[in-house]
């Protein structure tokens, strides 16, 4: 459990502080002197138990617990003062408990235990109900979809924190792998703060969908635990695997697989890190275009063909395996005009691109192609 302590006495900082560190399962988040910075903190991390003292200048703890109480429920607030005749006051604001001055490690231990039962049991409660579906699409974009609608991002950085986890769910990753490939551009000083913010930011966004918890936590890292989600490249790739051979009774089904794939893995985010993923799903996708063209072409649905084949074409205009299967079906249909197009369009590619010239097989099938018809 995370813990803060908001006093304006330096000194209670570190009696506080001391305590709260003999405690197994607490750290200590921050130490305020005011409330105002104790907020700005709250609204950017995770916060389960704030100890408050309740005479402090400008806003008061019983004002802030107040305040509170609309803004963050999910806090226990547990006040820490010299005064005892506040305690009707502080129960009436739900305050999880009520320490008079001077405090005892006993006494901190005795509020602490509490907030770690009632933080159980949420916590419990909340794995034992029947998560809400949750869908992702992360082909040619990248949205967390529930029933809910649409998860909204707090932020890109905690977008992105979410698709990197995304990729190695099921697994717990070290705060410091996190902070190289996440958060690798901006200094060091400042991405351990920027990744704490972006957890807080992430759980808040999936809050409104019941998948809070999916954010799992320990004391080196952060993981993505989502086992009953539907996930569009991870369907994408388990279909390919049961794809063995194409005929005309499963025909239908490989055409359907190949509709999944509605662009690259992340679409135009750019995630660096993504990139390897990326190119390897590419790859999967080319491969099972150009076995489904073939396999068209064979029975005769030239137009077919040339419909994924012009898709795949433009996505990769150097790639001369799809120009010779292109190239194959406009024959097949006579359409010899095409042919020449394309040859032609894809030999001024090459000498741009690469200056160089089409490969001798390619230069031969079109000669071929031009005589046979």
């Amino acid at each position: 459990m995370r813990v803060i302590v908001i006093d304006d006495e330096k000194a209670m900082h570190l009696i506080m502080g001391k305590m709260l560190r003999k405690l197994p399962g607490i750290e200590l988040a921050g130490c305020f002197a005011d409330t105002a910075s104790a907020s700005r903190y709250i609204q950017e991390h995770e916060v389960h138990v704030a100890f408050v003292d309740i005479s402090m200048p400008q806003e008061s703890g019983m004002q802030f617990a107040e305040r509170m109480a609309a803004q963050r429920p999910e806090l226990h607030v547990i006040f820490v003062t010299s005064h005892k005749g506040y305690a009707l006051d502080a129960f009436e604001l739900s305050a999880l408990d009520y320490i008079v001055k001077p405090v005892s490690l006993e006494r901190v231990e005795k509020s602490i235990k509490r907030a770690k039962a009632i933080y159980h049991f949420h916590e419990t409660a909340s794995a034992a109900s029947t998560p809400p579906p949750v869908h992702i699409f992360a082909l040619g974009g990248f949205e967390v979809r529930t029933a809910a609608g649409s998860v909204k991002w707090k932020s890109r950085k905690s977008a992105e924190l979410f698709a990197y986890l995304l990729m190695l769910r099921g697994r717990m990753v070290s705060r410091a792998r996190l902070v190289a490939e996440v958060f690798g551009e901006m200094p060091s000083k400042n991405a351990e703060t920027y990744l704490n913010t972006s957890i807080y930011q992430l759980r808040k966004a999936l809050e409104p969908h019941g998948i809070k918890s999916v954010i799992q936590s320990n004391a080196d890292g952060y993981g993505l635990d989502l086992h009953d989600a539907i996930i569009d490249y991870v369907e994408f790739e388990a279909r390919l695997k049961q794809i063995d051979t194409m005929d005309n009774v499963n025909m239908e089904w490989c055409l359907e697989t190949e509709k999944l794939y509605v662009g690259d893995l992340f679409g135009d985010k750019g995630y660096i890190w993504a990139l390897n993923d990326a190119s390897r799903l590419s790859a999967l996708h080319a491969a099972l275009v150009k076995k489904l063209a073939s396999a068209l072409i064979e029975q005769r649905k030239e137009d077919l063909a040339i419909g994924l084949l012009a898709k795949q074409h433009a996505r990769n205009e150097l790639d001369e395996e799809t120009v010779i299967l292109l190239m194959g079906a406009y024959a097949a249909k006579k359409e010899l005009s095409s042919c020449e197009r394309l040859y032609r369009s894809y030999e001024k590619v090459l000498r741009q691109e690469l200056n160089i010239d089409p490969s001798q097989e390619l230069k031969a099938l079109y000669a071929e192609l031009l005589l046979s018809n």
